[in-house]
C-alpha cells in the first residue's frame, strides 16, 4: 500500500529513511526496486537510507526512546540541510515485540513523537502488523497518532488523544500497577 507513496517521494526528490526488520531487508529492497526505484543509485547518493532495528530503536540490545526521539529529530533536520524538499520515514514497528529492555516504553515514546514531529513537514508513518500486536496495545497506539491509514484510506484519528492528557493518563496506569502491586 506505502509503495506509490514511497515512489512518488523519490519522484519528487525527497529523502527516504526505512526502519526496517533486519531478517527482512533484502525483501524491502527488492520492493522498492519492483517498484521502479534504482535502489542501489538511491542509496549511493545518500536519497535512501535502510536502516535495521539494532541502528536505530535496539541499538545497543535495548529501546531508549530518549535516544530514538533525538534520532528521528536528526534524521529530519539533516535531510533539510542536505537538500532534500522533505522525508518520507517509514518504521516498521514489530520490534516492540521482541523481549527487550525498553520495549515497554512504546506507548510513551509513540506519545512523545507527537512533540517532535510537529516542528516538520516531513511525513513520518509507523507500520503496525495488525496480526501481530494485541488489541489493547493498538488501541493505545491508535490514540497517539493524529492521523491513521485504515482500511488503506488516510484520515483524521477520531480516537486521537493529545500528548500531554495521554502522558498523564499513562502514569496514572503506572501508578495504579504499582499500588495493586504492593497490595498484593
Amino acid at each position: 500500500m506505502l509503495h506509490s507513496f514511497i515512489k512518488d517521494g523519490f519522484d519528487r526528490g525527497d529523502k527516504a529513511f526505512h526502519l526496517v526488520n533486519p531478517e527482512l531487508r533484502e525483501e524491502h529492497l527488492k520492493r522498492l526496486a519492483e517498484a521502479g526505484i534504482n535502489v542501489q543509485n538511491a542509496m549511493d547518493t545518500g536519497q535512501l537510507e535502510v536502516r535495521p532495528w539494532q541502528d536505530a530503536y535496539l541499538h545497543g540490545d535495548h529501546f531508549d526512546q530518549n535516544a530514538m526521539l533525538a534520532l528521528i529529530e536528526e534524521v529530519l533536520q539533516s535531510a533539510d540541510t542536505a537538500g532534500y524538499p522533505l522525508t518520507r520515514l517509514v518504521a516498521h514497528m514489530e520490534w516492540a515485540l521482541l523481549d527487550k529492555p525498553g520495549v515497554d516504553n512504546l506507548v510513551e515514546y509513540e506519545t512523545r513523537l507527537n512533540y517532535v514531529l510537529p516542528k516538520y513537514d516531513d511525513p513520518v508513518i509507523c507500520t503496525y502488523d495488525l496480526s501481530k500486536f494485541p488489541a489493547s496495545m493498538v488501541m493505545d497506539i491508535m490514540r497517539t497518532h493524529p492521523v491513521v491509514i485504515i482500511g488503506g484510506i488516510l484520515q483524521e484519528n477520531p480516537f486521537f488523544v493529545p500528548p500531554d492528557q495521554f502522558l498523564l493518563e499513562l502514569r496514572e496506569r503506572r501508578s495504579v500497577r504499582r499500588s495493586a502491586g504492593m497490595a498484593n
